[in-house]
């Protein structure tokens, strides 16, 4: 048995997969193109992720709690613009939900938790080019300009 830190942390990632399944289902459906296929990949993939969670969690005696019928999404997109930018969220917030897993005392599930967050910011990444701070840090600032010499003239 694992002990109730790794099943809450357990229980965590697969709310979170699951409400990645259901939005990126609502972003296949309302993308085109190149757009479409990378929503498609990263639905399989969140899809995967959660079907290997709830498979952890009965293997090791406890129960999966079921997706909730319909999620409430920031954003309902309507342009492709929208549609990268819950799918940026999304994964944004399924990295923060593997945090206590990649922390875990157990090896497994913390190698587990460390490549599912390196597969969603990769992912993130893909569809818009920009790090943000990693969940829990503080945000990231641009550096102060450094002061130059100016030379002086004396009178």
């Amino acid at each position: 048995m694992r002990g109730a830190a790794a099943d809450r942390g357990l229980a965590t990632a697969l709310a979170a997969e699951h409400a990645a399944v259901y939005a990126y289902g609502v972003l296949g459906a309302r993308t085109t193109g190149r757009l479409r296929v990378a929503m498609t990949v990263a639905y399989n993939a969140h899809r995967a992720r959660r079907d290997q969670l709830r498979t952890m969690i009965i293997t090791a005696g406890g129960t999966p709690a079921e997706p909730a019928a319909v999620y409430e999404l920031p954003v309902m997109p309507s342009s492709a613009a929208q549609a990268v930018e819950l799918a940026v969220l999304v994964e944004r917030g399924v990295t923060g939900a593997y945090l206590e897993l990649a922390a875990s005392a157990d090896t497994d599930l913390r190698r587990i938790g460390a490549l599912v967050m390196q597969e969603c910011v990769t992912r993130s990444y893909s569809l818009r080019p920009e790090i943000e701070a990693f969940p829990g840090m503080p945000p990231r600032t641009a550096p102060e300009p450094t002061a130059t010499p100016t030379a002086t003239t004396s009178q």
